[in-house]
């Protein structure tokens, strides 16, 4: 699978934000994204359970990610985004994340993610109604946000 860029800083996906998720996206089909992580135990509400606003920013970026696929990226920020809690996502236990484009319409875009578990079970997803950032940025704003394809370790 074709990984995806990461920015510098961002919460979800930054690889020099400290206390972010560090989350690598893959294209694992037209328009669709997955991720693979073990959530630490820093990021749990209740004892063993993610929070639920880390799920909710996790399906976020997933939902969008899906519709990254060009160059420039498509960058768009979320206008709204339902999100249904099905199960407690357990911390420290592998996780499937993956992120479906669906309809775009000019500046407008819809998308859904979901977390799985290891056995395929939906625990949480999201619709989201997504909006074309107003200006793209541009070859050094994106240098800026070191937005690049970090090698893996």
């Amino acid at each position: 699978m074709e990984k995806q860029a990461n920015s510098s800083h961002c919460f979800v996906c930054g690889v020099e934000n400290p206390f972010g998720l560090h989350l690598k996206f893959y294209y694992s089909g037209p328009g669709e994204v997955t991720v693979n992580i073990t959530v630490p135990e820093q990021y749990q509400g209740y004892p063993g359970i993610l929070h639920g606003g880390i799920a909710a920013a996790i399906l976020d970026e997933t939902a969008g990610r899906a519709h990254i696929r060009s160059y420039p990226p498509r960058f768009m920020f979320t206008a709204k985004m339902e999100v249904r809690y099905r199960k407690n996502i357990p911390v420290g236990e592998p996780l499937k994340i993956i992120g479906k484009a669906g309809k775009s319409r000019g500046r407008t875009a819809e998308s859904w993610a979901g977390i799985y578990n290891e056995d395929g079970t939906l625990l949480a997803e999201a619709s989201v109604l997504l909006v074309d950032v107003p200006e793209p940025p541009d070859a050094a704003a994106l240098e800026s946000f070191g937005w690049q394809v970090y090698p893996d370790p």
